[in-house]
């Protein structure tokens, strides 16, 4: 029966819910203040029962002046004067009826209300309830309106954030495809055993791609498996000189991240970073709260990895990854690249985000 009637209030339109909502608390109120004034329950119930019928029926009467007139989301002046008197029209009409109704039947009133207070009384409280009424319904009708064409606007927003990120998402694999192959190419005259296991590793890597390529949103631990393809591929080209390590906290694999916003930066990592003595490369990803911490370190000096970074084509690498925690994280990320180390032998480059929330376009 309650699945019943909550199913029929949910289909009746806005405007009947709050109607119905609204006076049906102003009926409750009422019945108290008619109580405390003719310390009767049987004169508060009946009074009550006459004006709400009143109330509604002019409600709807003057809803319907409203829908037809060209007021948005201001109340103008020439508003507030409709609303004056149609109000005041409203009030006179209740006031009658309540006069008709003790006239027909006395016991409604008590004899010390009798004339004019019996008339104007309610004439004047009744034209404040209704302008009362009126006001919230502007009101209303204006958050509306103003949600409609919020949610208008985020979903044409929504569409284009998609559509960019997927333009930015599609510009890395082609660019790091080019690299691999390229890699392979120069492995296979002299090291073709490694070249093999770099195809492997890139075949690995690709269809990782394409399962996850229509999302723009996955979990930390499908980010870093597509991590770990990569740098297989790495590894094969350069064998004992590439030394890796991924550090991934327990409460942080299941947590949602924007695809592939990490992968560029690794790569930044692995072209630019030192490999004279070999290269070090760690990625360390905790979770503390809502905000999800991403550490990424290399051996090597920042000079040469922004130099480098601004000498690639716009959409890749680091401006690539800038603008997609724009895109993502709004307002709730942090991107630093940062350089330690006094000597240029032991100088090491780190990349640090901090995003906060779920990421958009999720």
């Amino acid at each position: 029966m309650s699945a019943f009637l909550l199913a029929r209030w949910n289909g009746l339109p806005l405007f009947w819910r709050a109607q119905l909502a609204g006076w049906g608390l102003f009926a409750l109120v009422n019945v108290m203040a008619q109580r405390v004034a003719f310390h009767s329950y049987g004169v508060a119930f009946a009074r009550t029962g006459l004006i709400l019928l009143c109330l509604i029926a002019i409600s709807t009467a003057m809803h319907a002046v409203y829908v037809s007139r060209p007021f948005r989301a201001r109340v103008s002046l020439g508003a507030m004067a409709l609303i004056g008197l149609l109000s005041l029209l409203g009030a006179l009409a209740t006031a009658t009826a309540i006069v008709v109704a003790h006239e027909a039947l006395p016991w409604l009133v008590t004899p010390d209300r009798r004339g004019a207070e019996e008339f104007l009384v309610p004439l004047v409280h009744y034209f404040f309830v209704l302008a009362g009424w009126s006001l919230a319904y502007f009101w209303l009708r204006a958050e509306l309106a103003e949600q409609a064409e919020h949610r208008k606007a985020m979903r044409a927003q929504a569409e284009a954030l998609r559509a960019e990120l997927e333009q930015l998402r599609l510009q890395l694999d082609p660019h790091f495809l080019f690299n691999a192959l390229n890699g392979i190419a120069e492995e296979i005259p002299e090291h073709p055993a490694a070249a093999l296991e770099m195809l492997r590793n890139l075949t690995a890597y690709l269809r990782h791609s394409l399962d996850g390529i229509d999302h723009t949103v996955v979990t930390v631990s499908n980010e870093v498996a597509g991590l770990m393809a990569y740098l297989g591929v790495q590894r094969a080209r350069f064998g004992n000189r590439l030394h890796t390590r991924l550090d991934v906290m327990p409460e942080a694999a299941k947590w949602r991240i924007a695809s592939f916003l990490l992968q560029p930066l690794v790569e930044n990592a692995v072209k630019h970073g030192r490999r004279d003595d070999g290269l070090d490369l760690s990625v360390a990803i905790r979770l503390s709260g809502d905000t999800l911490h991403v550490e990424i370190e290399n051996n090597g000096t920042l000079d040469t990895t922004q130099r480098s970074a601004r000498r690639r084509r716009p959409g890749i690498g680091v401006e690539n990854v800038r603008r997609r925690l724009a895109l993502h994280y709004p307002d709730r990320h942090a991107f630093s690249l940062t350089e330690i180390g006094e000597h240029a032998g032991n100088k090491k480059v780190i990349a640090t985000l901090e995003l906060r929330g779920e990421p958009c376009g999720s």
